[in-house]
């Protein structure tokens, strides 16, 4: 064995705890340090060639490259939708890491019975029937690509071929309907070689929403009649959380034949507050749905699922048959519902956390964070430099500045407020206009924090008046 990983093997207890003690340091000073980071990084070193074993590069680590990393898993860190990591989930992450079992077949371990148990809680969690299989993927971009890819073979066998075995040249135009979608849409589109182009936007409902116009929406359809087409619903877009009516779309089906993937990534957690719960109370009516983990159940990167009415058409897509693969017969193993073929168990730290504080527990971090998102846009709506944008419709916050809120000031607002540590926040655009959106989606965020964070932020935007 080569001697510096034979001496780590003989030290392997004192470097797991002497890891601990380095992560319990640095999870405690995410309160204090810069929630983002903008200096230089380290310039590149050569690759090593003897290796200084794993306490040198502990010390490596921690000098170089960890005082770069950003509090993103702190309670200020509100750009995109990024949640935390839970006690639990932490301690589920690194027990992944420490059994490293490949979740691919149940033939050897246990550990795809321990996804299935979760998988059942999660569609159980978030109001989805039995009828839905689901799979651990790595996000909501691989969701969405397994859901659409899965539509997209049952378009094929709408039109009598198989596209998984023919390929997309012999399915011809699919066209893929939406009001507000989001880009990993698009991107869905163009690895699945449907192309970008086949995504038609529908117009929006009036009044500054972000959800689809039902009306229009079966004008589309009608347009399209007698030939199979997909609608992507949204349940919570990404720059105001608004939601389609999914009740309304999946009744235009009796209509029309189209496949109904919904992308509720991080809207579906509405499921979880009864103030919000009928936002998605359809969403089982779905043939497939997007839901992303690493945001709102807060649970390490990466992890989301990816649901399906439609099992024997997702295995069509994803089977992978080989004289060591176990066929894809009765409950068919994991490699045949998603790319994947070697799978992190990404469930563990889901069981974990779920386990450690039930539906309650969710419901109570949804529910906090949807009232700290309205305090938030109460504190920031109160600054003479800023202005709402749209609606706080669950916990995401959209503002901008109240004078001349060109591209580049807005811009320079977002690197300002990174600049001081205290926050981060997202540029992006809505309507046409420049914003900031502020996401809250940690849980472990309190009041203090939001007070905080108008403070700071109501204070650089004086820089704009």
């Amino acid at each position: 064995m080569y001697p510096r990983l034979a001496s780590d093997l003989s030290r392997l207890p004192q470097l797991l705890a002497d890891s601990a003690a380095f992560a319990v340091r640095e999870l405690g000073s995410l309160p204090a340090r810069p929630v983002a980071w903008t200096g230089q990084a380290p310039t590149a070193d050569p690759l090593p060639r003897e290796g200084v074993g794993a306490e040198a590069a502990l010390a490596r680590f921690a000098e170089r490259w960890a005082p770069g990393f950003s509090g993103s898993a702190g309670p200020r860190y509100l750009g995109f939708v990024t949640g935390g990591t839970t006690p639990a989930a932490l301690v589920g992450d690194w027990l992944t890491g420490t059994y490293d079992q490949n979740a691919m077949t149940g033939g050897d371990s246990s550990a795809t019975a321990l996804e299935r148990e979760t998988i059942a809680w999660l569609r159980e969690l978030f109001g989805i029937g039995e009828a839905h299989d689901g799979v651990f993927v790595t996000g909501a971009t691989a969701s969405n690509t397994v859901g659409l890819a899965t539509a997209r073979e049952w378009a094929g066998e709408r039109l009598g071929v198989r596209v998984s075995r023919d390929g997309v040249g012999a399915l011809g135009p699919l066209p893929v309907l939406s009001g507000a979608p989001h880009s990993s849409i698009a991107k869905a589109l163009s690895v699945l070689g449907l192309g970008r182009s086949t995504l038609v936007p529908v117009p929006l409902l009036p009044g500054g929403r972000e959800a689809v116009d039902p009306r229009r929406l079966e004008e589309e359809l009608r347009a399209r009649a007698g030939r199979p087409s997909v609608v992507v619903a949204n349940a919570g877009t990404v720059n105001t959380v608004d939601f389609d009516d999914l009740g309304a779309i999946a009744a235009l089906r009796q209509r029309y034949d189209f496949w109904l993937h919904v992308d509720a990534a991080f809207g579906g957690f509405a499921a979880l507050s009864p103030r919000h719960a009928d936002l998605v109370r359809h969403l089982d009516a779905a043939d497939s749905v997007c839901l992303d983990l690493h945001k709102w159940l807060n649970v390490p990167y990466d992890a989301a699922l990816a649901f399906t009415r439609h099992r024997e058409l997702q295995v069509r897509v994803h089977q992978n048959t080989a004289s060591y693969l176990s066929a894809p017969a009765g409950e068919p193993d994991f490699l045949h519902l998603a790319p994947e073929n070697s799978r992190r168990l990404r469930a563990v730290a889901a069981w974990f956390t779920l386990t450690a504080y039930g539906r309650d527990g969710y419901r109570e971090i949804v529910e906090r964070c949807t009232a700290l998102a309205g305090r938030l846009a109460a504190g920031l709506g109160s600054a003479a430099e800023l202005r709402l944008a749209a609606p706080t419709r669950l916990n995401v916050v959209c503002f901008t500045l109240a004078h001349r809120p060109t591209p580049e000031r807005v811009q320079a607002l977002a690197r300002a407020i990174a600049e001081t540590g205290e926050t981060f926040v997202t540029p992006t655009v809505l309507f046409g206009q420049p914003v900031l959106r502020a996401a809250l989606s940690n849980w472990s965020t309190t009041e203090a924090d939001v007070d905080r964070v108008v403070r700071v932020v109501s204070e650089v935007s004086r820089g704009f008046a």
